[in-house]
């Protein structure tokens, strides 16, 4: 088989996959912009489910509730993900390899599992299910992301840079927060998004640990259970699509140009 033929096939495949993946979402927004009930019938374009959405004060309370969410958790494991990254990347070799074992069990464990075990501990603990367990909930599943994505910044860094700062007369806590930290930003940024990002999408952990508090997914869930497929879901699902792509997209941007700008310094 010719490399051109290899070629061709690799790149079929890889649209074969990506179409199927989003031309569901391409077909949820497109039937957003009609006012038609039914999904896949076409009434005329009209923004008449972003008029009802935008009015839900029951949606708009769910949003707001994940957004606030999501914000409070990304940033809490960006803190203890970079600090955590920081410290198994200077541990011993096994101690390391067991750091990173226990630091993945979140992200390999069965997601209903994890919800379960969050509800039994809070349970344990007498901790009213709310915003106190979902904040530590989303911190605890999300962290691990972060890791994920500042341990690659810190082996690409000089070793020798913290021991110059160290040297300059810097105390190790300066010497880490404006010589280390300030590297690391991209990874902390990356992780940031991939941590707002899931606790934005989470359900099954909050279903476990919401208590009276709605967010977006366990509204969605409610909403589906008791009054079928409202046609406002599909403007909110296009909503919060484009919103998490503006971010990728202007995170990547951000991203871009740091590098060219340390490539061209």
């Amino acid at each position: 088989m010719s490399k051109r033929v290899k070629t061709s096939l690799i790149w079929a495949f890889v649209g074969v996959m990506l179409a199927v993946m989003y031309i569901p979402i391409v077909i949820l927004i497109v039937y957003s912009f009609t006012g038609a009930k039914a999904l896949g019938v076409w009434s005329g374009f009209s923004f008449e489910l972003y008029a009802d959405l935008f009015t839900n004060s029951s949606i708009m309370n769910a949003f707001k509730n994940s957004l606030i969410l999501a914000l409070v958790s990304a940033l809490l494991s960006t803190i203890l993900g970079t600090t955590a990254a920081i410290g198994i990347f200077h541990m011993r070799k096994w101690k390391k390899s067991a750091a990173n074992f226990i630091a993945n069990i979140t992200m390999e464990n069965a997601e209903i599992v994890t919800g379960v075990s969050f509800m039994m501990f809070f349970l344990v603990l007498r901790l009213p299910y709310g915003w106190t367990t979902l904040i530590i909930a989303h911190t605890m599943i999300t962290t691990p992301y972060v890791i994920l994505s500042v341990t690659p910044k810190l082996s690409q860094l000089n070793p020798n840079l913290y021991e110059a700062g160290l040297d300059l007369g810097a105390s190790p806590i300066k010497s880490m927060f404006t010589v280390i930290v300030p590297q690391l930003i991209p990874g902390m940024l990356s992780g940031f998004v991939m941590a707002f990002a899931l606790s934005l999408d989470d359900f099954i952990v909050s279903k476990f640990v919401n208590g009276s508090v709605e967010t977006i997914p366990v509204y969605l869930y409610n909403a589906l259970a008791k009054r079928g497929a409202d046609p406002t879901l599909r403007a909110l699902s296009s909503v919060l699509f484009v919103a998490v792509l503006a971010v990728l997209i202007a995170l990547n941007a951000v991203s871009a140009k740091r590098r060219k700008k340390s490539v061209q310094g």
